[in-house]
Order: C-alpha cells, then sequence, then structure tokens
C-alpha cells in the first residue's frame, strides 16, 4: 500500500547549544524585531481585507521585510517599529459607516510614503480633504486602468497611454481628491482609480496590486518599497529564520515547550525551527488520530527521533477518535470532534511531561484568515480549524507559532532552509483532521478510510509515475456519501463512488483545477475499480476555489 516516504536515516541530527542561556520574555516582546537585522521594513496597517497577508506576501518576495498590524495598532509602537513606508490594506468597510476604521494620525506625521490599497486608499483621501461616494457602477473581478500620467509607481512598468488590467473590488469611489493630490489612472467605474501625491510619497490605487489577477500588481507594490520608499531588498528566508531563532528564545527563554507533531509539511518545519532554538526543551507529541494515511504513524516516529533526535513521544489513539465520530456526518461536528479531542490527549500525554508552559504549533495564515479576521472584523468565517483559536485555560500554556504570518510556499522555503528533507518540504498539503473530511456527509468508519486510503493511495502513486507530484498544489481522492450500480464481469454491483481532486495554486487562497489528459483520468479510474473492492466509480472535480474551497468539508 502507498504512503508518502521519507529518507532513510544517514546522520542522527544532534540538539543545537548555546554558549550563553536564553533571556527570558513574553509573547508580547516576541513580536519586536531585531532593528540590526531589518533596518529595511515595511507596516502593513490591516483593515479586515482576506487578502491582507497577500501584500506582505509580494513585499517579502522582493525582499523587504513587513510585518501586518490592526490599523489600531498606537502610536508609540509604530514609531518605534521605524518602518521605511506604510501600506494600508483593503477591507469590507465604507468610510461612510458608523465606527469605520480610521488611519492612525501617526502614519501621516511620520512624513514617510505610504500607499492606500482599496478601503485604504478610501480612508486616505476621506481624512486629507477629498470625498468618497458610493457607486451605482461598482467593480468586482477583472477590470482595465487607463494611465493618463507618469507616476514613481509605474516606473518600468507601465507607460502613459497604456490600458492595463487589474483586479477590483469596491463598491465606494472617490469622487474629490485630497489637497496636492492627482490623477494617474483612471477606470470606468472609478475616475481616480490611481491617485499620487508625489510631494509628500502618497499613493492611493482602487484595485488590489497583491492578487495574482492584477498581472503586474507585484512590480508595483516593489516600485514602491524600493523606488519610493528607498528599501534595498536584502531580507530572505535566512534572516527570517535568525529572527524567528531569536523570538521563540526569547519568548521561551529557559522554560519547555510541547509542540503536536503530524509529520506535515507545517509541523514538521515548525518543530526543526523550535528545536533548532531551544534543543531539548522542546518534546514533540504526536496524536494518532487514525485517519492518516497508509503507514504515515511509523514513517513520522521513524524520522523525528532518528534523523532529527528531537524527544517524540507517538499515542496512539485511533479507538478514542473514531468511537467519538461514530453516526457524526457534519463537517464543522466532525472538525470541533477531532479539535476537542485532540487537546484532551494532548493535555493527558503534557500532563504526564510535566512542567512545559509553551504549545507550538504549526498553524499558517490560510488557517488563521479562514477562521477569523486578522482584525477581529466582520470577515465571514469559511470553516473552523482545529490548531487556531487557543487552548483550553485549565492547559494555562501560552502558544508558540513561529510559522503563523507564512504560506504554505513559504513555509517550504523555510523548511529548506532549514535542510530538511525535499521528500518532507515537497509534499501536498494534508488536512488536521486527516481523512475524515474527505469523507463528506457521511460518519466515520475504518471500512470506509480503509477504501478511501487505498483508492488514495492508487492516484497519487499514478501521479508520482507521470512526473507531476511538483507541478499539483495538491491532490486527494474523496470517498463520496452515495452508491452507485455498476457491472464488473458478468454480476451487477452496488459499490461506493469517489472523487478525485486536483488543484494548481500559489498560496492556496485560490485555486485552479490542474487539466490532466484523459488517458491519465482513464488509467487512474481503471485501477481503483479493479484493485479498491467496494468502489466502482471514478468522477473527476473540476471546481476551481473560489466558488469551491480545495477541500469538500
Amino acid at each position: 500500500m502507498y504512503a508518502y516516504r521519507f529518507p532513510a536515516v544517514r546522520r542522527k541530527r544532534t540538539a543545537p547549544t548555546r554558549e550563553e542561556p536564553a533571556m527570558s520574555g513574553t509573547a508580547q516582546d516576541a513580536t519586536i524585531t531585531d532593528t540590526a537585522l531589518h533596518a529595511d521594513r515595511i507596516l502593513i496597517l490591516d483593515f479586515g481585507s482576506q487578502v491582507t497577508q497577500l501584500i506582505a506576501r509580494r513585499v517579502r518576495e522582493s525582499g523587504v521585510y513587513c510585518e501586518i498590524w490592526p490599523f489600531t495598532a498606537d502610536e508609540e509602537r509604530i514609531r518605534a517599529f521605524a518602518p521605511r513606508g506604510i501600506i494600508l490594506s483593503g477591507g469590507p468597510a465604507s468610510v461612510h459607516d458608523e465606527g469605520a476604521p480610521v488611519i492612525p494620525e501617526v502614519v501621516f506625521a511620520l512624513n514617510i510614503p505610504v500607499l492606500g490599497i482599496c478601503y485604504g486608499e478610501q480612508a486616505m483621501c476621506n481624512q486629507l480633504g477629498g470625498k468618497v461616494e458610493g457607486s451605482d457602477h461598482r467593480e468586482f473581478g477583472r477590470a482595465f486602468v487607463d494611465i493618463t500620467e507618469d507616476c514613481a509607481l509605474f516606473r518600468g512598468v507601465w507607460a502613459r497611454g497604456s490600458r492595463e488590467q487589474v483586479w477590483m473590488s469596491h463598491g465606494d469611489r472617490v469622487t474629490q481628491l485630497p489637497p496636492g493630490f492627482r490623477a494617474v489612472a483612471t477606470s470606468e467605474g472609478a475616475p481616480f482609480a490611481i491617485i499620487a501625491d508625489e510631494g509628500r510619497r502618497l499613493y492611493g490605487v482602487q484595485f488590489h496590486p497583491e492578487v495574482v489577477h492584477t498581472p503586474h500588481g507585484a512590480a508595483l507594490l516593489r516600485n514602491f518599497t524600493h523606488n519610493v520608499a528607498g528599501c534595498t531588498g536584502t531580507w530572505t528566508m535566512a534572516r527570517f529564520r535568525d529572527v524567528e531563532i531569536e523570538k521563540i528564545r526569547k519568548q521561551v527563554g529557559d522554560k519547555r515547550v510541547i509542540c503536536g507533531l503530524s509529520g506535515g509539511v507545517d509541523s514538521s518545519v515548525a518543530a526543526v525551527l523550535i528545536h533548532e532554538a531551544i534543543g531539548d526543551q522542546l518534546t514533540c507529541i504526536f496524536v494518532d488520530h487514525g485517519m492518516l494515511r497508509a503507514g504515515e504513524a511509523e514513517e513520522v516516529v521513524k524520522t523525528f527521533r532518528g534523523q532529527f533526535n528531537i524527544k517524540l513521544i507517538h499515542r496512539d489513539a485511533s479507538d478514542l477518535f473514531l468511537s467519538a465520530l461514530e453516526g457524526v456526518t457534519d463537517p464543522e461536528v466532525k472538525r470541533k470532534t477531532i479539535g476537542r479531542l485532540f487537546i484532551e490527549v494532548f493535555e493527558e500525554e503534557a500532563a504526564k511531561i510535566g512542567g512545559a508552559e509553551f504549545l507550538a504549533q504549526g498553524t499558517l495564515y490560510p488557517d488563521v484568515i479562514e477562521s477569523v479576521s486578522f482584525t477581529g472584523g466582520p470577515s465571514v468565517t469559511i470553516k473552523s480549524h482545529h490548531n487556531v483559536g487557543g487552548l483550553p485555560e485549565r492547559m494555562n500554556m501560552q502558544l508558540v507559532e513561529p510559522l503563523r504570518e507564512l504560506f504554505k510556499d513559504e513555509v517550504r522555503d523555510l523548511g529548506r532552509e532549514l535542510e530538511i528533507p525535499e521528500s518532507i518540504v515537497g509534499r501536498h498539503p494534508f488536512p488536521g483532521p486527516g481523512l475524515a473530511i474527505r469523507i463528506p456527509s457521511d460518519s466515520i468508519t475504518r471500512e470506509k478510510l480503509d477504501l478511501l486510503r487505498k483508492a488514495d493511495a492508487i492516484y497519487l502513486e499514478e501521479i508520482r509515475n507521470a512526473g507531476l507530484y511538483d507541478a499539483i498544489w495538491q491532490a486527494f481522492a474523496v470517498l463520496l456519501p452515495v452508491r452507485t450500480v455498476g457491472v464488473m464481469g458478468d454480476g451487477r454491483t452496488y459499490d461506493q463512488a469517489v472523487a478525485l481532486r486536483a488543484v494548481t495554486s500559489t498560496d492556496g487562497m485560490t485555486a485552479e483545477v490542474f487539466p490532466f489528459d484523459m488517458g491519465f483520468l482513464n488509467r487512474v479510474a481503471s485501477r481503483i475499480v479493479n484493485e479498491v473492492r467496494g468502489i466502482n466509480r471514478v468522477t473527476y472535480d473540476i471546481t476551481s476555489k473560489p466558488p469551491g474551497t480545495i477541500e469538500w468539508e
């Protein structure tokens, strides 16, 4: 039976040592970045957009360190951060709403470059003496802007007189500019689609340059950070690693940390990074809920005890989880049941260890953004994640989440920086609740899990054989809650159906269907139907994200 294979053990990884004891500190201390490492840095103020983190991603891709803070950040903290420039994110509010988010006055008092995106542009205009009104011509999705003037944002990217594709998402629009501003681009629904006050180095764009649907958006952001704000672009993932190690040491001090390890990319990178920082102060707990793929539990134990020399406790709790999930069909109940039991089992094992004050998790930003708005604002909850939302108060532990600001591909880059084998960092994402959410609208049983494991293994094996694994963001099989009539040999069958899913993506926020040729799909379907007794029909899911999510539940 197919399972992901980790590399053979070649050498034991020894625990890192430190010449001096770690400095003690709090989680708040750990958010303060070492100014020597990040003299060039950009501050992003979040007004509630669900794609704010994409701004940070684009900025970091250009080699500039940045952090995202809520728009409510106080003046003292902003001044202490000493950013080279500030980017104001989009958001769901209207500047005319009661209690609408406002830009802190210090943003303009610092006399540094400011770029407002969508709501950020509107709030800037509203606060500096312009006017913003609701529009009868709203723009959502692909649009085009006409470049009417030269501007520092356009240097080497757009030219006066050109028409450029962008991604709009707004109802309100600027109708009167503040003193000192001029329009440098227009669109059908926004006469001030891009505005500039180059004397004060203030800019606003009505569209979203951070999303991939604005083809030259990353270049525009780079012009802001490098040409306008004067950043040098020397920040790398090696720098991130160094900073995070220091943050972990300052936060943890000489205390002990326990980490929930699954063997996936996220928890693996988090565990190795934390181990680099504090060595044997870290103990990993692997809770096996019985919904992993074949052979994975054994591989987790072998890899992290053997290759990485990390202290690991393995708890097989499959009977407990499967018993609790008996008869449960609602996806949120599944997730919450698994999350609750995970914490309970984890708590039991943590109590046996004793003395740990911190819990480490491999939480990523997509987990956070789909569970709750960064600002605590009105973003819609899409689905809950069992590793987001903190711990029961009775555990009296603080969270260590060094990957919380990263997307999946950035975590992979960090893993490579940590010299974690490609067979681990290159793995497709796998959900925390495991195969439970790949058996939609149905209760979980060992029989169904075995059917799904076999079908999934065949599918992934064929993808690897075809050399397509690295071209796909995520691929998996889903056991459908339906039975269908089939014919095998001379007999009638009435068995279950399976759906195959494969998507391409850069960050998991949006995804497109992978275009398999029919020969490949026919080959996979034939193998599954012939080799997995109990499945007689195979379908292929061609839904993009949005409107669908990548997982079915």
